[in-house]
């Protein structure tokens, strides 16, 4: 193709891309009732005491992905040199991508599409990296608090938890021997025959040191620590009496649970309320409130990030330029 020619099929590409985010963002919307009884649940708040709740929450939000835009501009420092602002663009794209595509796939193209083309496969083999490092946190903590969840509400024999409770050390011990040991993957690739030929493009996984993996796991725990605290400020301000604990618990259960389920980030919100339903029950009966909690959550650090990387979809770059190729 001639370059007004990629010019302009780029262009189709990008509009159809926001036009198809924007209707299904807005098909979700108006048939989402538990952010209609989020709203009701408001109805008795003092207006300042919302805004200033709701403010630092939506404050968090933007904490979370400019975390994430650190931690991907440290990932990708061995393959391509880039800008935090050029970051951040690459972070809320991807995120505008990702929210029609299966588990998350489009959020892989709407970044390394910020990078020149012949570093791109490069670059999914190190978003990966970061995503196992976030993976990890998610299973050690969820696994955890899940074996306090079995001590506390199930019934079972002494012998069959202790043999769990083994089974959760083993689990723990082995994401995170895996994650420092990354390098790892990388060796035995080269052992197969097959994937031998490609090593140019997974050849990065040999160059993550531990000391580089353990900041890049500070900054998966930075973000754990901020979207859970989201979820504890709304959980403890619409319901009280909750022991700080408990909800600490059922947070991390939530995103363990929902990190084994392969969904659409559109349609995220009902396994996120199914499974916020399900576990908070055994600590409260505010069945609305923990749905409208959940629901309200996923508009704030899912819904309205991929509305704002609608505008930098526009900044995709399809083809490269002279220099960049």
């Amino acid at each position: 193709m001639t370059v007004k020619q990629k010019k302009i099929f780029s262009l189709l590409i990008k509009a159809a891309i926001v036009v198809f985010a924007f209707w299904f963002i807005y098909h979700k919307l108006i048939s989402n009732k538990n952010l209609q009884n989020f709203k009701s649940l408001l109805q008795d708040i003092p207006q300042v005491e919302i805004i200033s709740v709701i403010g630092v929450v939506f404050l968090f939000m933007f904490v979370n992905w400019f975390l994430e835009a650190a931690k991907w501009k440290r990932l990708i420092e061995h393959i391509e040199t880039i800008s935090f602002y050029r970051a951040i663009e690459s972070v809320f794209c991807g995120l505008t991508l990702a929210i029609f595509t299966p588990n998350r796939l489009g959020e892989y193209g709407g970044r390394v599409f910020f990078l020149s083309p012949k570093r791109r496969i490069i670059g999914i083999v190190a978003m990966t990296v970061g995503n196992i490092g976030q993976l990890v946190l998610t299973n050690v903590f969820g696994a955890i608090a899940l074996s306090f969840f079995i001590y506390r509400f199930i019934d079972l024999d002494y012998r069959l938890f202790f043999a769990i409770q083994i089974l959760v050390f083993a689990f723990c011990v082995f994401f995170i021997i895996f994650f420092f040991n990354i390098r790892w993957l990388n060796g035995i690739l080269l052992s197969i025959k097959f994937t031998r030929k490609y090593k140019k493009f997974y050849g990065i996984l040999g160059r993550y040191r531990k000391t580089e993996l353990f900041k890049i796991l500070m900054y998966c725990l930075a973000r754990y620590a901020v979207f859970s605290s989201q979820y504890f400020i709304l959980f403890t301000w619409l319901i009280p009496g909750l022991h700080y604990a408990d909800i600490i618990m059922m947070i991390c259960i939530l995103f363990f649970v929902q990190s084994t389920l392969p969904s659409l980030d559109l349609f995220d919100v009902g396994i996120r309320s199914v499974t916020a339903s399900y576990f908070f029950s055994f600590i409260t009966k505010q069945d609305v409130a923990v749905i409208a909690c959940t629901a309200s959550i996923w508009l704030i650090n899912i819904i309205i990030p991929a509305i704002l990387g609608t505008y930098f979809v526009f900044k995709l770059n399809f083809f490269g330029t002279s220099k960049s190729n």
